[in-house]
Formats: structure tokens, sequence, C-alpha cells
């Protein structure tokens, strides 16, 4: 007996929410286990943490795939490279970004990727917007401008770091929805694929970079037993961090896991008001999280909707990764 189109489409609903929730909760707590590791504990190894996280989700996927989880899935080498190659200097050129311009402008920076990835899709997948879209788009990135950003200073190296980091995020993000789609690949075989070669790059480089960023290296740093647990804490709510940005990008579009995304800023400001005091909190901090918040309720409604968003590129995929579970489309 086939199940009926109301119960398809209930069910994706309730899948799509459920990849969201997931995403949202794992990017909140690794947020707060980092912030607790850099900010308390004065452990500022910014590329090399992402080397260990990545080297658990490695982990994680070899475990699996000896347990028969996960089945062989191809990926060929080259598009592999590519990938590896955004997603590191992602990595680097947000740390840097951060690092050498105020934080106002690292906001704003952060925000410009969404126009960013608007760009590459209508260039590569032949998007179009609605005008609804493009509304609620703006709503969203005035909204969380309004509650992050403060201070605004740049400089030469810093607006090179920006337009580094943006484009390479962007790119990344947009490479992750077309190898999932171009080698029916799940989010669990992409990480298989893509988690070893980053663990591999940033754990060899990243020390080198950390040292050139910070002027700390990474051996004279004294470890104890509480960082090591933070550490521990933060790789394994990696692995859920990596897995669900895979899936809602494979489920979803890379512009609509960036805008419904900003959630988690207003998630971690609420957050950070209620454990940490009010500190910061006010008239124009909240307008810009209900500001933020209508304008996410928007553009899942106008994009939604018939003409909201459409790609003449390529075909969407037959078949979601939740819908697979860690189970390979191979």
């Amino acid at each position: 007996m086939g199940v009926a189109p109301g119960g398809k489409a209930a069910n994706k609903v309730t899948l799509d929410a459920a990849a969201w929730v997931f995403n949202i909760v794992t990017s909140v707590g690794i947020i707060m286990a980092n912030k607790a590791l850099m900010a308390t504990h004065g452990f500022g190894f910014a590329t090399t943490l992402p080397g260990l996280h990545y080297a658990t989700t490695a982990l994680t996927t070899l475990i699996l795939k000896s347990l028969g989880y996960l089945e062989p899935s191809y990926l060929p080498l080259p598009e592999l490279m590519k990938y590896v190659s955004f997603a590191n200097i992602s990595v680097v050129g947000m740390n840097a970004s951060l690092m050498w311009n105020s934080v106002g402008f690292y906001q704003i920076s952060k925000l410009s990727t969404v126009p960013f990835l608007c760009m590459l899709e209508v260039l590569f997948d032949n998007a179009r917007y609605s005008r609804d879209t493009k509304l609620s788009i703006m709503v969203v990135l005035v909204g969380v401008a309004v509650c992050t950003v403060t201070d605004v200073s740049v400089n030469t190296q810093g607006l090179i770091a920006a337009v580094v980091a943006v484009c390479s995020t962007a790119f990344q993000q947009h490479y992750i929805h077309y190898l999932q789609k171009k080698y029916s690949l799940s989010a669990f075989d992409l990480l298989g694929h893509t988690a070893p070669a980053q663990a591999v790059s940033l754990l060899i480089f990243g020390p080198f970079v950390d040292f050139r960023l910070t002027n700390n290296r990474l051996e004279t740093y004294e470890c104890n037993n509480v960082v090591m647990f933070f550490i521990a804490l933060s790789c394994v709510i990696a692995v859920g961090t990596n897995l669900s940005q895979f899936i809602c990008i494979g489920r979803f579009t890379a512009v609509s896991f960036q805008v419904l995304g900003h959630m988690k800023t207003i998630l971690v400001l609420t957050l950070g008001f209620i454990l940490f005091g009010k500190e910061g909190l006010n008239v124009h901090v909240a307008f810009g999280m209900l500001l933020a918040i209508v304008g996410m309720i928007w553009y899942k409604y106008a994009s939604s909707r018939p003409g909201g968003k459409e790609s003449h590129g390529h075909r969407e995929p037959v078949k979601e990764d939740v819908e697979r579970g860690v189970g390979s489309s191979q």
C-alpha cells in the first residue's frame, strides 16, 4: 500500500524540522563548548581545533563502515581536493577575519555570505528568486545586523581576509549541495570522504597557522583534565554539527541553510543573556532579534510558494539524506 501524498508531505515537513533542530542544537552546543574552552581556559588554537573535530568525525565514519552501516561510495579525487581546499581556506579565512577586524565588521562580512551564495545559485543553478523571497532575505540580514553589529572598523589585511573567508565559505557550502546531488551521496557518505582529508591537512598546517595568527605555540600550552574534557566534548558535538550541516544543505540549499541558520545567532544571543546576564540587552537588540525572526518566517513562507525560488539547472535529489538514515544511496 502506497503512502498518500499528504502523508509524504507531512513526513517531509517533520524530517525537515528535525534536520534544522539537529543543526541548531549541535551548532549552539559547540559554540558554548568552544567559548568555555577558548575564553575561559585560553585555548586559542582555532585552526587546530577543527582538525581535531574532523579527525573525530573521520573516526566515527570509519567505525560505521566497519560495522556495515555505511556502504562504499565514490567521489573523484579532484572533486575531493577542490572541496577540501574551499573548506580549509574558509576555516583559516574566518579565523583571520575575526582576528584582524572588529567584531562589527566580522559580523557584516559573515552576513554577506548570503547574497554571495544567491549569486552562485543564479550563475551555476539558474536559480530565480521572487520579490518576496529577496525582501525576506534582506529583512533577516538587517535584523541580525541590528542585534549583532556594534563598532565597524576595517583595515587592508582584514578586508582581504574577510573577502577570502566569505568567498571560500560560499563555494564550500554550494559545493556540498552539488556533490551530494551529482554523486548521490548521503551526508555520512560525503563526510566519510571529506573528513579524513580535512583532518590530516588541518592537523598538519593548523599549528603553524595558529602561531602566525596568535603568536602562541601549541606545544607550550599547559593542558589539564578540564581542558581535555572540553576538547573531547567539542569534538563529540562537532560530529553532529558536521553531519547536520551536510544533511541540511543536502535537503535544502546553501542559501536556505545560511538564512535560516541565522536563528542560531539569535539563540546564542538569547542563551548568553540568560546564562551570563542581561548586559548588552537593550531595545534595539531586542528589535533586531524580533525582526530577524519575522524575516526567517517570511523567507520560509515565500521560498516555499510556487515561483518563490526556482532552479532550472538540474533536478532535485530523489531521496533525502535523513530518510536514508546512515545508509548509502549507492
